[in-house]
């Protein structure tokens, strides 16, 4: 399978250590996926910015962990290839440390499952809230169960290199 992934950082931030491992994660979790021809990109962000996206985008005056915005359109490349720009994915670090403190989880399981989240979204599945039973998040859940994959972060997400 052929996926483009651009992953960043917001111009205030290091990237940290673990930068570089973003990128061949979201690469399996598409090729889990069965997507093929994907493009996307993913921001690591702090608080103060992913706060303003969701003011302006959703209304919500409040930081948020992960948001999606999808494109969906398809380009033909130089070799007729038909490529589908899914979308971006905006993750706050700030907001995924605070998630690790209060659900008790590590921060590679909660980058894992805010990367896998942002890309179901893409993929077009929603929830209308959080609630367990959602079937959006019982998939999320039973997928990352399954998945296996090695760590991304090994201590902390600011790590800087």
């Amino acid at each position: 399978m052929k996926n483009n992934v651009f992953v960043s950082m917001q111009e205030e931030c290091e990237p940290p250590s673990w930068f570089e491992k973003v990128e061949p994660f979201v690469l399996e979790i598409l090729e889990k996926l069965e997507l093929n021809h994907w493009e996307l990109s993913v921001m690591f962000c702090k608080d103060s910015f992913i706060h303003e996206l969701n003011k302006q985008y959703r209304k919500i005056d409040s930081p948020t962990d992960v948001l999606s915005f999808e494109q969906g359109g398809e380009y033909k490349d130089e070799e007729g290839i038909s490529w589908f720009t899914a979308g971006d994915i905006v993750i706050s670090l700030d907001t995924l440390g605070y998630n690790c403190k209060k659900f008790n989880v590590s921060f590679d399981d909660e980058l894992k499952r805010l990367l896998v989240h942002g890309i179901l979204h893409l993929k077009g599945m929603d929830h209308a809230d959080n609630s367990p039973e959602r079937e959006m998040l019982i998939f999320q859940e039973e997928f990352l169960k399954n998945l296996n994959y090695p760590q991304i972060i090994v201590d902390s997400i600011w790590d800087s290199k």
